[in-house]
């Protein structure tokens, strides 16, 4: 009989966690596991696409983990997890961490794993005294690159045995090279959340700096708290005219092929989704020598890496790009072939299905 899993992110919409957890969900071998996903918020792409592959859905219709919902909920999910013999309960944010982690321990006989996707800079201090807690209470933890181990084992004291690398996949038949059409000018761009950690003034700044080494373009796709301040800056860097504001969208690779050089610039990062689909798409790619990005940028092999932060350098590796254009589709084919041979969906899954059953072997032995 397949090993039922239940995998829990907040909610079921366009994030990179609910992402990864979709397709995990989605490509796991059903000869071996039965998936299950729960959430807090039950409506959005995620979710069709889950409905669609026959995975049942489990509403936990909890707002704040400080209301009466979220004890209902608690039992709720105890009282799924026990009724349809579910023998993983594994959490893909850090809302379900905090919230799953604690239930499955204590309230349940399953096997309970937690997530950690990003670095804990970025998280909430409510949520990270917690995770601190919820660190211990886990019986693994999965994250998607070694930077995130290494972050886990010298900043929270988290033991190597009990961290587990599965990185992300990519659906290499959506983002793949784009048709060859002429261009009137080249375009560099990005597609992000826009925050401050996604440093996107650096790009701007060294994009100002390049704007006349060739007929190029910049694009910026995507939505955030940063976006009125990043239009006001082009407009004091006289770059308005040459930049292109797009909204965050579902059709994120018809944008990725498009661009001839993407750019990740941020201060901060773990394994990122869009790096690693801007390869994919055949994008020659620079990003901010931080976090998990050395571990699909190779220096001057699969793409460029710079100091995050370092307008000059970002120029620099801007400027070798745009007027180099062996060196472009070199380091664009590099890139491309690197992303295909590594990260297919099938590898994701099938890391995480060897996890799942790892943990369950430890959980028998003890």
């Amino acid at each position: 009989m397949p090993t039922r899993v239940l995998l829990l992110a907040r909610e079921l919409n366009l994030g990179g966690s609910e992402r990864q957890m979709t397709e995990v969900a989605r490509g796991l071998d059903r000869t071996r596991f039965e998936p299950h996903v729960g959430c807090f918020r039950p409506d959005g792409l995620r979710a069709r696409e889950l409905k669609e592959a026959g995975v049942p859905i489990l509403h936990l219709p909890v707002h704040s983990l400080k209301s009466p919902a979220a004890l209902t909920g608690a039992g709720r999910l105890a009282r799924y997890v026990r009724e349809k013999g579910i023998e993983i309960v594994h959490a893909f944010d850090y809302p379900m961490n905090v919230y799953a982690i604690p239930v499955a321990r204590y309230f349940t006989s399953a096997v309970a794993l937690s997530s950690q996707r990003g670095h804990r800079e970025l998280t909430p201090p409510f949520y990270l005294r917690l995770l601190r807690m919820t660190d211990a209470m886990a019986d693994g933890i999965v994250v998607n690159c070694e930077f995130l181990k290494r972050h886990l084992m010298q900043d929270y004291a988290v033991l190597a045995e009990r961290i587990h690398l599965c990185y992300n996949g990519i659906d290499l038949a959506t983002f793949s090279r784009g048709p060859d059409r002429p261009r009137a000018h080249l375009t560099i761009g990005t597609v992000c959340a826009i925050r401050p950690e996604k440093s996107l003034g650096t790009l701007l700044e060294a994009f100002a700096l390049v704007r006349n080494d060739a007929p190029v373009r910049l694009a910026i796709v995507g939505d955030g708290p940063e976006l009125e301040a990043l239009r006001r800056r082009a407009g004091e860097l006289g770059i308005a005219s040459l930049v292109d504001f797009h909204p965050a969208t579902q059709d994120v690779a018809s944008h990725m092929q498009a661009m001839d050089i993407f750019v990740l610039p941020s201060l901060t990062e773990a394994l990122s989704n869009a790096l690693m689909e801007a390869m994919a798409c055949g994008c020659a790619c620079i990003a901010s020598n931080v976090g998990g990005n050395p571990e699909l940028i190779r220096h001057d092999e699969t793409g460029l890496l710079f100091e995050a932060g370092n307008v000059n350098a970002l120029a620099s590796s801007l400027r070798s790009l745009l007027k180099n254009h062996s060196l472009r589709n070199r380091l664009a084919d590099a890139g491309h072939d690197f992303l295909h041979l590594n990260f297919p969906l099938a590898a994701s899954a099938q890391r995480m299905g060897e996890i799942y059953e790892h943990v369950l072997r430890r959980r028998g032995r003890r």
